[in-house]
């Protein structure tokens, strides 16, 4: 039995969540959510690994469009972890009288789009099946775990598991040998935690990263109230920065500033901690002379903080500037390559070739290990919608078109899948951005488009072959204005994910600057897109 609706929303975390509210209390749409996860939370719901927390600050990581919402809510954290932010997601979930319309435990697993009806049909792995005229992805970037082919892993004896696929009820350290794969930001965040529980914890660095310290916190009761009372404030803020924060980027550059001075000002910025940091100078992404003068003060920060000098060295050896990959926060991250029961191994010139039945075996031996921990990240912003296998207009798969990497327009609309949005997908600021302020702008601009297409009897709206060229030149044109091109290792360019192809994926222009341009195409009757 096949269910008709309007609308039809992949995806119940922030984007899902918001745009399921969108569509049916503002349109009046009949539309529902399905979401593979037995819950909302999205990235938050599969993310619970020791350490999970934001790096957005909480004042800024939630919704702004409903100044109830944010009165109603109070942050405990500077920082929120993940379980406070399922708190808060079920609590906007429930507020908002969600959860009727969503289907859980519910992952798509084909969507067709049939010329002749204009409908969307949209199978699940349940063996549902929905007609819709409008298909929306909120697929979330970081949703497809990414858990390497090491030869010999259905051999391993003891228990693996991969920190985006978390087990709901934990996982018990006590008295284990640990060896966790991984030192991007979910490794940063886990490290810690794991070794203060581990008998002993093996971390195998492939390549090393920087990290500021999150210095994160209680809030005082002052900063609460002051919240509450400047929520209109605090969103105007985060739509006027370029990635979405409620702080701006200073005004001043580091290779103009005396280099006594440029110290005491990284300095300050390490004490206070947090994605601030990189907000120190305005030229640290687009010079190299300026970026290496932030990287130069964090591995100099790296080399104070760890006692072993050949540790630090290893852990200070970073082959990328600062701020080029997704830039980790800490807390107590270097300090713990300083336990007894921590160790640091290379596999940069040491590679992992393959797990045996006892532990993890490197070009220089075998390390026993009784749990295994992938911090290997995930197949980011392309991976979640091939996933999906959409089929677009004459029968041409999404993994096609998507050959040679991602091809869209604004990262709302791709050429041959007409009614079908994504919302923060590849082309978008999305990751370079705070999710939620992303998320809302995308879900409004979605939102009015069907809104307008509706008023005036317009059935379909796809995304011109020309203007996809235009804007896939657009991004690729800003990103190589920037460093960020340069880290060669990145999840941006889907570098952790062998045979992917290494196309930069986010919008880096900034978030206001990307805002403008959609709202102009929208003002211009959405140019850039043939409506019929």
């Amino acid at each position: 039995m096949t269910t008709e609706l309007d609308a039809l929303v992949i995806g119940a975390g922030f984007a899902g969540m918001y745009q399921l509210h969108c569509l049916r209390d503002r349109l009046g749409l009949n539309v529902k959510a399905l979401e593979a996860g037995g819950g909302v939370g999205g990235t938050w719901y599969w993310n619970r690994y020791p350490g999970a927390r934001c790096d957005s600050e909480s004042h800024v990581y939630w919704y702004t469009f409903s100044e109830a919402l944010m009165n109603e809510w109070e942050w405990s954290e500077r920082y929120p972890g993940q379980a406070e932010i399922m708190r808060y997601l079920n609590f906007a979930a429930d507020k908002l009288d969600l959860k009727k319309d969503i289907s859980f435990n519910t992952r798509v697993t084909s969507a067709r789009y049939d010329d002749a009806a204009n409908r969307w049909h949209v199978g699940t792995e349940n063996g549902e099946s929905y007609s819709v005229k409008y298909l929306v992805t909120a697929v979330g970037c970081l949703s497809t775990a990414n858990v390497p082919k090491f030869p010999g892993l259905e051999n391993f004896k003891g228990d693996w598991y991969h920190t985006g696929q978390w087990p709901h009820e934990g996982v018990d350290f006590t008295g284990k040998r640990v060896g966790m794969i991984g030192t991007g930001s979910t490794g940063i965040q886990a490290a810690p935690v794991i070794a203060a529980q581990a008998k002993h914890l093996t971390v195998f660095q492939r390549t090393a990263n920087y990290s500021v310290p999150a210095r994160n916190a209680p809030l005082a009761s002052e900063f609460k109230q002051y919240v509450k009372q400047n929520a209109k404030g605090i969103r105007a803020a985060t739509r006027e920065t370029l990635n979405g924060m409620a702080f701006k980027i200073e005004d001043r550059k580091a290779v103009e500033t005396p280099a006594e001075e440029r110290e005491t000002l990284y300095e300050a910025a390490w004490e206070r901690g947090g994605l601030q940091f990189r907000a120190t100078f305005q030229d640290m992404m687009v010079s190299k002379e300026a970026n290496d003068t932030a990287a130069d003060f964090v591995k100099r920060k790296i080399r104070s903080i760890v006692k072993d000098p050949s540790v630090a060295a290893l852990l200070s050896d970073i082959d990328h500037p600062y701020a080029a990959k997704r830039p980790p926060i800490d807390t107590d991250y270097f300090e713990t390559y300083n336990r007894d029961n921590v160790t640091l191994v290379d596999v940069k010139s040491k590679p992992i070739v393959g797990i045996s039945e006892h532990g993890i075996v490197t070009d220089d031996g075998e390390y026993p290990v009784d749990i295994i921990v992938f911090a290997t990240g995930f197949d980011a912003m392309t991976g979640p919608m091939l996933r999906l296998n959409l089929t677009g207009r004459d029968g041409v798969a999404l993994k096609d078109v998507w050959e040679s990497g991602p091809r869209n327009y604004l990262g709302l609309q791709i050429a041959g899948f007409p009614n079908l949005f994504t919302i923060t997908g590849p082309g978008s600021p999305s990751v370079l951005c705070n999710m939620p302020v992303a998320i809302e702008q995308h879900v409004d601009w979605i939102s009015q488009c069907i809104e307008h297409m509706r008023d005036n009897g317009l059935e379909t709206i796809e995304a011109k072959p020309e203007a996809v060229d235009q804007w896939v030149a657009e991004v690729n044109e800003l990103a190589n204005k920037t460093l960020l091109p340069q880290a060669k290792h990145s999840w941006y360019l889907g570098a952790n994910i062998p045979g992917k192809p290494r196309v930069f994926m986010p919008y880096a222009g900034g978030m206001v600057r990307y805002r403008e341009t959609c709202d102009d195409v929208a003002a211009k009757g959405y140019e850039g897109f043939a409506l019929a």
